[in-house]
């Protein structure tokens, strides 16, 4: 890296062509990790059209588990394979902090995360984009003679488009990196997080939302729901979290993967036999909850299930993401508790009560209100009619995970 110099012409030609390349290196390898999840999703449960749960719904119960099956193998296999032989995979947040993400690892490491979710294991996809989106722009960051500063930027908005890119949620990605992993708005960083993010949506980002959402109206009830849900959603979220933390701590480091994984994929594939929802990275559990016409008392027990079946998938030693999980537990629990609220009050429909609720959710997992918002809007294609209660939701739910996050370091809980 190259010390703080003078802004020049030259500097701003240079760092214009680097963020344009990150860009389009974050987009491009995106892109191609959708492409390879629809294909192996296609070719494991032996559909040409529909969605994932479409397809896994017609599947036969033995196709069901041996698909999760041979994703556990594989996983096992690969993994303890990369750990014990390949270099260390170094994190975004690490490479951002100067630490040189090794090509062949970080390639393998993704790689391994796209078979085992298109094959079906319950767990987030965003981080394999992610990681390679922060790769390139390292690379690129290191052959042009940037900043610290710079490249740490660059790194970040590689990681922000790579999550924007395969989740087609360019606005959400320029927040992802400015809000979480830089924890820094000003033009240094928002600039180039918003010109990554528009090259993405060049390149990568369809004209359909992630998820079918119909449009909603404000109502008082579920205005009302919005302020008594909020600490609840906290106080769930939290526990999912410290949760996924155990297992991480909990995860084999050696051979054991060899037999933990493929055995408790397996038990996933048993579980989907009665609840196919909870396959894959969050989707389907998602779009069942924000379609609003499943039992309320259904969706508790599928938020309940997922939450389980993807902190196992984490203990079990995969590596990914818990984004979408997060935001189809947010939204289920949001259906069912807004399911139950309407035998008291009716005033709206259910995936109303999913929408905020899944906003506020993800909003205390990720410690991030802004970008949860962003994305919850960006993954529905929601106007402003809901604005206001899932701001007061998302409101009260962070205030909980932070007090709880704050007893926590004094001792108090």
């Amino acid at each position: 890296m190259t010390p703080a110099r003078r802004p020049s012409v030259a500097w701003a030609f240079r760092l214009v062509a680097v963020t344009a390349l990150v860009g389009i290196g974050a987009g491009v390898s995106g892109l191609l990790v959708s492409l390879a999840l629809r294909e192996i999703e296609h070719l494991a449960y032996g559909y040409s059209s529909g969605t994932f749960l479409d397809g896994v719904s017609q599947a036969s119960p033995g196709l069901r588990v041996s698909a999760l099956a041979v994703a556990g193998l594989i996983g096992g296999v690969g993994w303890w394979s990369l750990r014990r032989w390949g270099a260390a995979v170094v994190s975004v947040e690490r490479s951002m902090d100067g630490g040189r993400m090794p090509a062949l690892s970080t390639l393998a490491n993704a790689g391994l995360q796209v078979i085992i979710v298109g094959l079906g294991a319950s767990i987030g996809r965003e981080v394999a984009p992610r990681e390679l989106g922060a790769a390139i722009a390292g690379w690129l960051s290191e052959k042009s003679g940037v900043t610290a500063r710079e490249r740490r930027i660059l790194i970040a908005c590689g990681a922000g488009a790579g999550l924007a890119a395969v989740y087609s949620v360019p606005l959400g990605g320029a927040l992802f990196a400015v809000e979480i992993l830089l924890a820094e708005i000003s033009f240094a960083t928002a600039l180039p997080a918003l010109a990554t993010a528009a090259i993405v949506a060049r390149i990568a980002v369809p004209t359909t939302p992630l998820y079918e959402v119909p449009r909603f109206d404000l109502t008082p009830s579920l205005f009302v729901w919005a302020l008594i849900a909020g600490p609840l959603l906290g106080f769930a979220a939290v526990g999912f979290v410290r949760l996924v933390r155990v297992a991480e701590r909990l995860r084999p480091r050696s051979w054991g993967i060899l037999l933990v994984m493929p055995a408790v994929f397996t038990i996933v594939g048993v579980i989907a036999l009665w609840f196919p929802e909870v396959l894959g990275n969050g989707r389907a559990l998602g779009q069942t909850a924000f379609s609003g016409l499943a039992p309320f008392g259904i969706l508790g027990v599928l938020a309940l299930v997922k939450l389980v079946t993807t902190t196992a998938t984490i203990g079990s030693g995969a590596a990914g993401g818990t984004l979408t999980p997060s935001l189809a537990i947010g939204a289920s629990l949001g259906a069912a508790l807004g399911g139950l609220w309407e035998l008291a009050w009716p005033g709206g429909p259910v995936a109303a009560f999913a929408f905020v609720a899944a906003a506020a959710f993800l909003a205390s997992t990720m410690r991030a209100p802004f970008t949860a918002i962003v994305l919850v809007i960006e993954f529905t294609n929601q106007g402003p009619a809901l604005l206001v209660p899932t701001m007061l939701c998302v409101a009260g739910a962070v205030t909980v995970s932070y007090l709880l996050a704050r007893w926590r370091v004094t001792g108090v809980a």
